[in-house]
Order: C-alpha cells, then sequence, then structure tokens
C-alpha cells in the first residue's frame, strides 16, 4: 500500500461547485481511482443520502410550490446533514474508508449566503448539526455560470430554476470559499475535459494527502 493510499484511508473529501460544474462525474471519476488504488469508497450526497435526508431533499429541491425562506432551506440542509454524519460518513470513517460527498456546509455557505443569510450563522448551525466534522478536503469546481446553465439543461429543480443573477451569486460565494471556510479548499477550473478536471482533481488530492503526516 502506498503513502498515499495510506494516508487517505478514513478520510472525508468534498466536491461542491455551482451547478452544472460536473461533480456527479468527476465524484465518479475519483472514485474510479481510488478504487482501482486499493482503497475502501463510501460515497454520500448532501442534501439526502439517508431516508430521512431523501424526504428533505424532496422539499428542498423539487417541491417548487412551496416559498421556503432563506433560514428554513439553511435548517433544513443542516437537518439532512445531520442524519447523513450520524448514519453514513462517521462509521463509514471509523471503518478506515474514504468518503466521497456531494456537496457539504460548503454549498450552503455559497447558496444561502448569496440570499443573504449571515454567513457565520450558517457556519454555527453547521458545526453543531454535523458536530464539528468538518472535511479533510473540499474541492470546489469552478465554471462559468451561463455555461453551467447550458449543461443543466431546461429539466431543473428548485434551485436551479432561480435567476442567472442568483446563480452568479452563488458562484462568486464559491469562489471566495475559502476566506470564511475552516477547512482546506482548493478550487478547480471545470471548463476543460471530463479527464482534464478529473487529473487536476488528482493532483489537489496528491498534494494534500502524499506527504507524511497528511
Amino acid at each position: 500500500m502506498s503513502e498515499l493510499t495510506q494516508n487517505l484511508s478514513g478520510k472525508f473529501i468534498v466536491i461542491d461547485g455551482p451547478d452544472g460544474a460536473g461533480k456527479t462525474t468527476q465524484l465518479d471519476m475519483l472514485e474510479k481511482a481510488m478504487r482501482a488504488a486499493g482503497l475502501d469508497v463510501q460515497r454520500a450526497v448532501d442534501p439526502g443520502g439517508t431516508p430521512t435526508g431523501a424526504e428533505i431533499r424532496n422539499i428542498l429541491l423539487h417541491s417548487k410550490d412551496l416559498d421556503l425562506s432563506p433560514m428554513c432551506e439553511t435548517m433544513l440542509f443542516m437537518a439532512s446533514r445531520a442524519q447523513l454524519i450520524a448514519e453514513i460518513v462517521c462509521p463509514a470513517m471509523q471503518s478506515g474508508k474514504v468518503i466521497l460527498c456531494d456537496r457539504y456546509i460548503s454549498a450552503t455557505l455559497a447558496y444561502q449566503g448569496a440570499l443573504g443569510v449571515d454567513k457565520t450563522l450558517i457556519l454555527q448551525l453547521g458545526e453543531i448539526a454535523v458536530e464539528n466534522l468538518l472535511p479533510d478536503l473540499t474541492i470546489v469546481l469552478d465554471l462559468d455560470v451561463a455555461e453551467g446553465m447550458r449543461r443543466v439543461g431546461a429539466q431543473r429543480d428548485r434551485l436551479e430554476s432561480r435567476s442567472i443573477d442568483y446563480h452568479a451569486k452563488v458562484r462568486e460565494e464559491f469562489r471566495k470559499l475559502d476566506e470564511c471556510y475552516p477547512a482546506a479548499v482548493v478550487n478547480v477550473d471545470a471548463a476543460g475535459s471530463p479527464d482534464t478536471v478529473a487529473a487536476d482533481i488528482w493532483a489537489a488530492v496528491t498534494q494534500k494527502f502524499a506527504g507524511a503526516g497528511a
């Protein structure tokens, strides 16, 4: 087992970013690379990932007739996250699996932060919900908003259906995430081919975890 593989055991990695940036594709590719390296991988999705979380996800993303306040959205995301940590993430970490998660508190800082929810309060609520469990690495995929919306297509969920100005604010919140988020953040350009983006992500993972004591 290589030093990198040893250091990745039990680590928690998040891929986040604006809509259309390619998170699912990159998580699939990263999981494949890690399994090829001999790692046991646990996937997680936020919101969702548990029966309770799936119900909350449906409210947040697919109940377009509901007029949720920004704070209500924030609290629902945190509730789903609390269950995800208790049911999926913590047991996986304890068993030595590397956890690859689609979004986390970083997403609430961007999406609800763009609606005006105080980011200090988001962090406080988040740390309570997840019992201070922050990722070992958060990779933010950065992409032009117009291109992201083109990739999303016509079938959009409740949040994707918001205005282009809103999504531009979300992107900016992601781009300055490292100014407020007390966890390691790496920004990766998502405009290239899937293979190019995957190579950049793997480079970021290697840089973070290959060294002694990672």
